[in-house]
């Protein structure tokens, strides 16, 4: 089914031509600059990372007294950071902290600041205004629909507390005031005998908070190499102003060295900020143009990784996203450091887990997703699973990041990773608008700047409608390419021109795979028309002349063709092969065309095989019947010849090699089962053979159908997994990765396509096809702010 979406016009064609051909090259020229200036910015994004300052953070720094005389700050210049860095309103904290979400967050870095300068005996004009702004806005402290930052119930009314200390009111009322002191001295109390493992490091967290854990020993196993009490600089300087530990004042002081005045609300980041950037670049489709840069990052995370360096080692986000993006990338790494969480008990003895953090458990999921073969990971994919759909259950959360980590939280589950196609992906991203959030909230809200900026967005744009006006272009050529080998005129085969590009454009989705793309297309709909025409369109005769005629592969003689539907078949099938192997020879510098000859007649005898059961009504054994179906499934011509297209050389012994007949047999087998599955009931009504109705001819255990579809449906998973590791694997690999990842890309194709039902052999994919192929992306301007 092709789709044909071109208008006609009245402008004279000469003019019109021309016309039409000069705007598009300036808009080229345009276009180029464009993409080159914003490229440029993406890539000193990736060199340096950015965090915002953070006044709650400063102020605790601010806070810290010299050792020399504690009637002086440490860090003076965060107190001269505080006073100049006041809002209008009174209050202190992100620009832009409107959202309603983030209020709470606002009224605790206020208090801090005020905290900061009040113990120290300065600004008082600072001071007022700051309480104004609490005052009036004294109602939030206790609205429950407003999304507190971690340990808001124990932070806020320790901080009041201090104030009492430093007689300072805060106007928010004797009730509230005493209410919430109440709430706070019972919440440390009830657990005070008996703490689990994630209490005691939430404790330990929240420390500014507290003020009364006077055991260091409680608190220092949480102490990093860098001095740091999680990479927090709060926590670190509540430490340090208690304990006086050298550790946690050599941390402080670094930071000082480096933010000079005003400090982060974690450090260090960059491993984490860095690897966002490429998810991000990689989740819109526009990494390719940043290969040495994010080589050069994951050399470096590699290197930490293997070190087990704390910043990625102990925190579950970075650690998990560390992982699956090493593991893509083809870099040996352990699952190792992920066992502790293969289990939820795991998970909830982290910090992370005791404060209920979603964004390290989605991490996680999506980390035992890449790995899938691991019985750790997978249960490990489990529990994060069922942990995702009962957040997502009972989600209440408003926050500004939380809206859009309940659509990602949404996408993961909707959209494995194993039936998901890129491009589909890249699209849904850029409209989710999720792609330019860089909001996040933990003890206090914090922007990553380079995370995801309206710079990335707007490129994301304008690359996937630059690729989609290609992939038209393309699509136009194929639609003449049917017309011009009489191709609709054979009305027993079903017209899937579009599905059968889509497949290779949502996948192999770069301009300069265009040739990939158009052999994977047409291969597609060629074994479409023979899959058909073995089936019900052709006499025994005209088959098995078909099949003499590639067998001869003469292509001086004149050819005997039993019918015009062979000739037509025949004449398609030569030219196409003959095209692909002059293309594969510009890539490989050698003649490949034997081997395409060779896939085509494979699939041909097989299918002849197929079509004798049927006339014959045999029942084939379980094991003859799949060691002939996977090449009947009809892959080869689809995938394999697209290989040499891809780009790496493939020389005749690694096509010779069981692991690249392995990924094929794996991925063709994987297709197969769920096909059969899938098309059971038309295929039985058509009499047609079938794995299941074979499993159901052969049954000794008398299992029902559903049992053994259950069971067809574990050992299509199976071979997935077993495909999936193939392609990950580095040591011994003969094929080229990016050659391996073309089965696993069809691999992710067939379980889209199978994953409801038959959809490839019906229309209920179509809408996705015409969001990948005919339909911009755009986005409304305040989208890009």
């Amino acid at each position: 089914m092709s789709i044909n979406l071109r208008s006609s016009g009245c402008s004279s064609p000469i003019s019109a031509t021309l016309e039409r051909r000069l705007d598009s090259e300036v808009q080229t020229r345009a276009n180029n600059v464009s993409f080159e200036q914003t490229k440029e910015k993406i890539r000193k994004m990736l060199e340096k990372v950015e965090l915002s300052v953070s006044a709650y953070d400063t102020s605790w720094v601010a806070m810290v007294p010299s050792p020399s005389s504690q009637n002086a700050p440490l860090f003076p210049q965060c107190v001269k950071w505080l006073l100049d860095n006041q809002h209008e309103d009174g209050s202190w904290g992100l620009d832009n902290h409107d959202h309603q979400s983030l209020k709470k967050d606002v009224l605790s870095s206020t208090l801090a600041s005020i905290l900061a300068l009040k113990k120290w005996g300065i600004g008082e004009r600072q001071i007022n205004k700051g309480l104004q702004f609490i005052e009036l806005n004294s109602a939030l402290v206790t609205d429950e629909t407003i999304q507190k930052p971690t340990g808001f119930d124990i932070i806020f009314p320790g901080m009041i507390k201090y104030a009492r200390d430093l007689n300072l009111t805060i106007p928010l009322g004797s009730e509230v005031v005493d209410d919430m002191i109440r709430k706070r001295d019972l919440d440390l109390k009830c657990d005070s005998e008996k703490f689990s493992k994630g209490r005691e490091a939430y404790l330990a967290y929240v420390l500014e908070g507290t003020r009364n854990l006077k055991d260091w020993d409680l608190i220092v196993k949480y102490q990093r190499k860098n001095g740091s009490l999680f990479d927090s600089p709060a926590t670190t300087a509540a430490a340090f102003t208690q304990f006086g530990n050298d550790g946690c004042l050599r941390y402080l002081c670094s930071l000082l060295q480096k933010f000079e005045a005003a400090v982060p609300s974690v450090y260090p980041f960059d491993q984490y900020a860095r690897l966002s950037i490429i998810v991000t670049l990689e989740s819109l489709g526009i990494d390719r143009d940043f290969k040495t840069e994010i080589k050069s990052i994951l050399d470096e995370t590699y290197r930490y990784w293997l070190r087990g360096d704390e910043e990625i080692c102990l925190d579950l986000a970075t650690c998990a996203l560390a992982f699956r993006l090493l593991l893509a990338h083809g870099y040996d790494v352990s699952y190792d450091p992920l066992k502790p969480f293969a289990e939820e008990s795991g998970f909830s003895d982290t910090l992370e887990g005791y404060v209920k953090n979603t964004f390290s458990v989605l991490e996680l999921f999506k980390a035992a997703q890449s790995y899938p073969h691991e019985s750790a990971l997978k249960k490990q994919c489990c529990w994060t699973k069922q942990y995702l759909e009962m957040e997502l259950s009972s989600w209440v959360k408003t926050s500004v990041r939380d809206k859009y980590l309940k659509k990602e939280v949404e996408d993961a589950l909707a959209f494995p990773s194993y039936a998901s196609l890129e491009r589909s992906d890249h699209r849904r991203k850029i409209l989710n608008g999720s792609a330019v959030e860089n909001t996040r909230v933990t003890k206090t809200s914090y922007r990553l700047h380079n995370i995801c900026t309206s710079d990335i967005l707007k490129l994301a744009v304008d690359d996937f409608n630059f690729c989609q006006s290609i992939h038209r272009e393309e699509m136009e050529r194929l639609d003449r390419w049917i017309v011009e080998n009489r191709l609709q005129e054979l009305k027993f085969a079903r017209q899937k021109l579009a599905y059968c590009y889509f497949s290779g454009a949502a996948t192999l989705f770069s301009p300069e795979l265009s040739d990939a793309r158009i052999s994977w297309a047409k291969g597609g709909v060629l074994t479409t028309v023979v899959d058909d025409f073995f089936d019900v369109g052709g006499s025994k005769e005209e088959l098995e002349n078909l099949i003499h005629l590639v067998e001869k592969w003469d292509l001086n003689g004149v050819p005997e063709y039993s019918s015009e539907h062979v000739e037509i078949i025949f004449s398609v099938l030569r030219d196409t092969i003959l095209e692909t192997g002059d293309k594969a020879f510009t890539y490989q510098g050698r003649n490949v065309t034997h081997h395409i000859v060779k896939i085509w007649l494979d699939l041909l005898k097989s299918m002849l095989r197929e079509a004798e059961w049927s006339s014959d009504k045999s029942t084939p054994s379980l094991e003859d019947y799949m060691e002939n179906a996977y090449i009947s499934f009809a892959l080869g011509p689809i995938v394999l010849p697209a290989t040499y297209l891809i780009g790496p050389p493939l020389p005749e012994k690694t096509v010779d090699s069981h692991q690249y007949n392995q990924l094929y047999k794996l991925v063709s087998t994987m297709g197969r089962l769920l096909n059969d599955i899938q098309g059971f009931k038309r295929e039985s009504a058509e009499g047609k053979l079938n794995a299941v109705s074979l499993h159901m001819k052969h049954e000794r255990d008398n299992r029902s159908k559903e049992v053994i579809i259950e069971s067809m449906k574990g050992l299509a998973e199976r071979k997935r997994e077993e495909l999936h590791k193939l392609v990950l694997e580095e040591k011994g690999s003969v094929v080229p990765r990016e050659c391996k990842e073309a089965f696993l890309k069809m691999s992710k194709v067939l379980n889209l396509f199978y994953r409801k039902d038959d959809g490839f052999t019906s229309n209920d994919l179509m809408s996705l096809v015409k969001s990948v192929i005919y339909e911009p992306v755009s986005l409304q301007e305040e989208s890009l702010t």
